[in-house]
């Protein structure tokens, strides 16, 4: 018989009446299905409100001294989280065992903090299984060769419930969250979105990365990779959510709208690393970088013909506590600096094909120029086109490309302007706006 396997976020399990609701839902499930894995996040803000202990026992911020301890400490949110919907469940009469991380056979690698997951042995669920049992499984954590604990990071327990489907070899994953499915853009800002019925992983994951909080983007790359079919659906609706799979997609045709969701993200600085003299740091930044498992984007760097080395690029903001002061240490020895702007967002047209419509970018430029919005550090991709904005107007620019690409309830383009961007003249001065 099939698995499925289901995640829920911890607003699902926010309350008890949440929690009940939920168990309510995989109690129908577990009738229907049998075989059924459940993965789950801390409930509520558990997760902060333990860093925030952490912090008051330390007297402040954490640091790397201490990060074997934080893990051990988060990971009881997940892990209280698994028990109490296991106990909900016994009261509903269904059998159910909830399981940490090790227990349900994760072995992870890397960094506290930031670990990857490495393997799963699968035996200890497959036995819950074949008993008619639910298996709920902490998400967001498993254990390392010594047997210690080390969480994922951000967006963990949907990378849990992803390497759980594929090692289990699940007919496909359902991700429940407080949405009803992945939209045109954060609902929050926009307030008329579109949800959409059925995305690529490759579109979901640059969405992810560029923001969008309903999946995270290691999830996603890790269901593309192993074929696993995700669905993202509401947790308190019956909705059919959004289908995220390479069978079928987002239907694009040549002459459709290329872009079919606009992404922002809060949580972003740009970084300039700037010396004298022709030294090459690019090798050594990036490795800090890899070092601290720290994503970049938006990269742009000297060439060798010039007289001095500079690179810039954005990472999240609450990771420049990590790399600054070895970014600070590479660029001081050669008589360099670090500067830092903790002042913008990112907000990111996500679709198909970007790089063959140039004029899509210089509509989004060009859009956002017209309501005095200033643009800056420009990265394009066939799925992603970039930019970073004030932090103050980030909310004001998704709405302005949300409504300048048609992306609302009814669809289809609001305004063509392509044809605008057809001449010598205008494909000049967008030029020139993206490479400022």
């Amino acid at each position: 018989m099939a698995v499925l396997v289901q995640k829920y976020g911890g607003s699902s399990l926010s309350t008890v009446d949440k929690l009940r609701s939920v168990a309510r839902r995989v109690a129908d499930s577990h009738r229907r299905w049998r075989r059924l894995v459940v993965v789950v996040s801390a409930r509520g803000d558990t997760t902060d409100e333990l860093l925030r202990l952490s912090e008051e026992v330390a007297g402040g911020a954490v640091g790397s001294f201490a990060a074997r301890e934080v893990d051990q400490l988060l990971a009881t949110g997940e892990c209280a989280a698994a028990a109490q919907l296991a106990i909900t469940l016994a009261r509903l009469g269904v059998p159910a065992v909830s399981l940490t991380g090790p227990q349900a056979g994760i072995r992870v690698t890397g960094r506290h903090g930031g670990a990857m997951i490495d393997r799963i042995d699968t035996g200890r669920m497959a036995e819950l299984l074949e008993a008619g049992r639910v298996a709920v499984v902490g998400g967001f954590h498993g254990a390392d060769r010594a047997g210690d604990v080390r969480t994922l990071g951000r967006g963990g327990s949907d990378t849990t419930a992803v390497a759980v489907a594929a090692a289990m070899g699940a007919d496909r994953c359902e991700v429940f969250t407080d949405v009803d499915g992945v939209r045109s853009a954060d609902p929050r800002v926009v307030p008329r979105t579109r949800q959409l019925p059925r995305i690529t992983p490759e579109a979901m994951a640059e969405m992810s990365f560029a923001g969008a909080g309903v999946l995270h983007s290691r999830a996603v790359e890790l269901a593309a990779m192993t074929g696993v079919e995700l669905r993202v659906r509401s947790a308190t609706g019956p909705g059919a959510g959004t289908v995220v799979s390479r069978r079928g997609g987002v239907g694009l045709l040549e002459t459709s709208g290329a872009v079919v969701a606009v992404s922002h993200d809060l949580d972003v600085a740009r970084v300039l690393v700037h010396c004298r003299g022709r030294a090459d740091l690019a090798a050594e930044i990036l490795e800090i970088l890899a070092h601290n498992a720290v994503p970049v984007d938006l990269v742009a760097r000297s060439g060798p013909q010039e007289d001095e080395f500079r690179m810039g690029f954005t990472i999240r903001r609450s990771d420049v506590a990590d790399v600054r002061a070895a970014l600070e240490k590479s660029a001081g020895s050669r008589g360099g600096d670090v500067r830092v702007d903790d002042g913008v967002g990112k907000v990111s047209l996500i679709g198909m094909g970007l790089l063959n419509r140039p004029a899509y970018v210089a509509r989004m430029i060009a859009v956002l120029a017209a309501a005095g919005i200033a643009t800056s550090w420009v990265s394009t991709s066939q799925l992603r086109a970039s930019a970073t904005v004030p932090r103050e107007r980030v909310c004001e620019a998704v709405t302005l490309l949300h409504e300048e690409f048609g992306l609302g309830p009814a669809g289809g383009e609001a305004v063509d302007r392509d044809a605008v961007y057809r001449t010598a003249v205008d494909r000049d001065a967008a030029a020139r706006d993206i490479a400022v």
